[in-house]
C-alpha cells in the first residue's frame, strides 16, 4: 500500500491552533501517514509587507508541530525561492516519491481562488485537493474539492499579528512553543 501524505502550504505567519486542528482532522479523516507543513517563500495570492523571514516562519512551524510525530516540515519552497506555486511543489514531490498518494489541504479562504491557481488542471491530476472550511468564509468551492469537517475557530494569522503589535495576549491561540519563540526573538512588534 502506498504512503498517504497531506501537503499543507501557507505563509504560517505565525502558525496557530486552527492550522494544527485543520491538519490533524484531515490526517485522521483521510487516514494520512503524515502531514507536511510547507511555508511559502513568496505567496502568489497574498501580497503583504513586513512578513517575517522564511527561516523564522519555518522555525515557528517546527516549534508548533514538534510534539506531533505525524507532522513534519518541508523547506522546499523556501529553498527554491521566488513565488511559491503549488504546481512546482507538487511536481517536485511527485518526482521524489512517485508511488505516494498526495493530498493538498486548503482552507476556505483559498477555495474561492482555485480558478486562479497556476496550472490548476494539471495540478488536479497530480494531487487530490482537500477543503477544510474556515469561519467567515462562505466558499463557493468547486465540486471536485473533497471536504473534511473540522472544528472551527475564528482565528487568523493577521489577527494574531495585530494582537501582538497591540500588546494583547495570544495565549491559547498559538501553541506555547510558538509563543515562546515569538517572545524570544521579539517577532511581530513584541517588546
Amino acid at each position: 500500500m502506498s504512503e498517504r501524505i497531506g501537503l499543507f502550504g501557507g505563509t504560517f505567519d505565525p502558525p496557530h491552533l486552527a492550522h494544527l486542528i485543520m491538519a490533524e482532522e484531515a490526517k485522521n479523516a483521510l487516514d494520512l501517514d503524515e502531514v507536511w507543513f510547507i511555508p511559502v517563500h513568496t505567496p502568489p495570492h497574498k501580497q503583504r509587507e513586513n512578513m517575517i523571514s522564511g527561516e523564522e516562519r519555518l522555525a515557528l512551524v517546527e516549534a508548533a508541530i514538534k510534539d506531533n510525530p505525524g507532522f513534519r516540515t518541508s523547506s522546499v519552497e523556501l529553498e527554491r525561492g521566488g513565488a511559491s506555486y503549488t504546481i512546482d511543489t507538487v511536481r517536485y514531490f511527485r518526482q521524489q516519491a512517485p508511488e505516494t498518494d498526495f493530498f493538498f489541504l486548503i482552507g476556505g479562504d483559498m477555495a474561492d481562488q482555485m480558478d486562479k491557481w497556476k496550472d490548476i488542471e494539471e495540478l488536479r491530476g497530480l494531487v487530490e485537493f482537500i477543503f477544510v472550511n474556515r469561519p467567515g468564509y462562505n466558499a463557493h468551492k468547486p465540486s471536485w474539492l473533497k471536504q473534511v469537517e473540522a472544528p472551527t475557530m475564528h482565528v487568523s494569522s493577521s489577527m494574531i499579528r495585530r494582537r501582538l503589535r497591540d500588546g494583547e495576549t495570544v495565549r491559547y491561540i498559538v501553541p506555547d512553543n510558538v509563543l515562546k519563540e515569538i517572545e524570544r526573538k521579539k517577532l511581530y512588534g513584541q517588546k
